[in-house]
């Protein structure tokens, strides 16, 4: 869907106008597209502290057909050429004294990004430090971070990575995502990585090739999308919808070459008709038969809390959060996961900031989340993974029917000035699916282009 504002900024008078007038001008961001490189120009890697990256980083750059400058170049001492990313090592920081290289690193190297660049912060969880000041000093990246995407220009990023010590391994996939299109709604956010066995290649233009994948909810915006994103990515996806929105289910099932099945996940035997259906299609002999699954399906009933009844209350948690408790424990019960399996569950911006006359709602995405948080350990053990991520303001057909004023409210309040699409959740969600993924496990990694709500 169109933004008449964005598209209207960046016309020549709408340049012109806006300028004279002070008006943000939100930038046309970019976003993946098969066979892109990861990166549309050169990156530059520094460090604070005593970096132990900055050497993998540099490995994993270079092997994606990265060109990586020299940090003695930040400042444009050699032809000037714009920065596609700004990477910054500030793994083994003592303490605030470290910070200071973290400043006088990033402010040069910043200032020669590129539209839609890119920059990267790779630290230490702070919850690991031997010490108050080294944990201080690596909290002190996730506050720097988040001011460097709300300070950054033309549809630039900024992230945060924690690498524990043993978890270099899975260092490869966050950063090839944060670096890339696939993130183009992504800012501000930190994600934790663990130690996991990640496989040593993978195909990153069809990265779910010979994977089944289960989508509910997939009859329609954002749920097509992630259906259609997971196709193109290699996966065959079973979508999953109510039996009301069948044939619209169908046509998303046509154009991506899977299969539908209409299924009311709130319904008792939801489970059990999924998984059978999953081992007549999908199993090759054993209960194992199904390698992803997108809990994408939601609906809203709002109201205020003192006029809401109990039938609004009730059917928002059996969609958002029930269903998804009930589908996933049967699935680790019934051994039906794959090795190496990926649950990817949706959950909002309002299950972390909350919203007025969603009381249900909230409360329901809040508790995916922490269902992800507590499900973690068990699937680690497992060989598998289960994250969530948290959409902000995404335009879609339900959005398009808000009153102007609230529209044009929501999709600016972040550090991009601009809704997001369907396709940036379904990015995201494909990243968290791919095999090299495995060391992110637990997290919450919100596609809402840092909006000023919430945390």
């Amino acid at each position: 869907m169109s933004d008449w504002y964005r598209d209207f900024a960046n016309s020549g008078f709408g340049t012109t106008l806006t300028k004279q007038l002070g008006l943000p001008r939100p930038a046309v961001l970019r976003r993946y597209e098969p066979g892109s490189p990861l990166l549309p120009g050169p990156a530059v890697i520094g460090t604070a502290g005593k970096g132990r990256l900055r050497e993998a980083l540099t490995t994993i750059l270079r092997d994606a057909g990265v060109t990586v400058q020299s940090p003695a170049t930040a400042d444009g001492g050699t032809d000037g050429e714009k920065l596609a990313a700004v990477i910054l090592d500030a793994t083994g920081l003592a303490g605030p004294a470290d910070l200071a290289a973290a400043h006088d690193f990033l402010a040069p190297a910043i200032k020669r990004l590129r539209g839609s660049g890119r920059v990267l912060v790779v630290g230490e969880p702070p919850a690991e430090a031997t010490s108050v000041p080294q944990a201080a000093a690596r909290q002190a990246l996730d506050g720097l971070v988040r001011s460097i995407g709300k300070e950054l220009l033309d549809g630039s990023t900024a992230n945060l990575v924690h690498v524990p010590e043993g978890a270099e391994g899975s260092l490869a996939s966050p950063v090839r995502f944060f670096l890339s299109g696939r993130s183009a709604y992504v800012d501000g956010q930190p994600v934790t990585l663990s130690a996991a066995d990640v496989p040593s290649t993978q195909d990153d233009d069809r990265p779910l090739a010979g994977k089944v994948a289960v989508v509910t909810g997939a009859a329609r915006g954002i749920g097509a999308a992630i259906a259609e994103v997971m196709a193109r990515d290699g996966a065959h996806v079973v979508a999953v919808d109510i039996p009301a929105a069948g044939d619209s289910l169908a046509k998303v099932a046509n154009d991506i070459g899977g299969t539908a099945l209409q299924l009311d996940i709130t319904a008792a035997h939801a489970a059990r008709r999924l998984i059978e259906h999953l081992r007549e299609r999908h199993s090759a002999g054993g209960n194992r038969c199904v390698d992803i699954v997108v809990h994408n399906a939601g609906i809203t009933r709002d109201k205020l809390l003192v006029n809401m009844d109990a039938t609004r209350w009730n059917s928002v948690m059996a969609v958002n959060l029930q269903a998804q408790l009930d589908i996933t424990q049967a699935l680790l019960d019934s051994d039906a996961l794959r090795p190496g399996a990926r649950v990817v569950c949706v959950s909002s911006q309002s299950g972390i900031a909350g919203n007025r006359g969603q009381t249900n709602y909230a409360a329901s995405k809040a508790g995916v989340i922490g269902m992800v948080r507590a499900w973690a350990p068990e699937f680690a053990e497992r060989g598998a993974t289960i994250n969530a991520v948290a959409p902000g303001f995404i335009v879609t057909e339900m959005t398009a029917r808000m009153p102007l004023g609230t529209r044009e409210i929501g999709s600016r309040i972040n550090s991009l000035q601009q809704g997001g699409l369907p396709v940036d959740v379904a990015e995201t969600i494909a990243w968290l699916s791919q095999p090299g993924s495995a060391g992110v496990n637990g997290q919450v990694v919100r596609v809402c282009g840092q909006s000023m709500l919430g945390a």
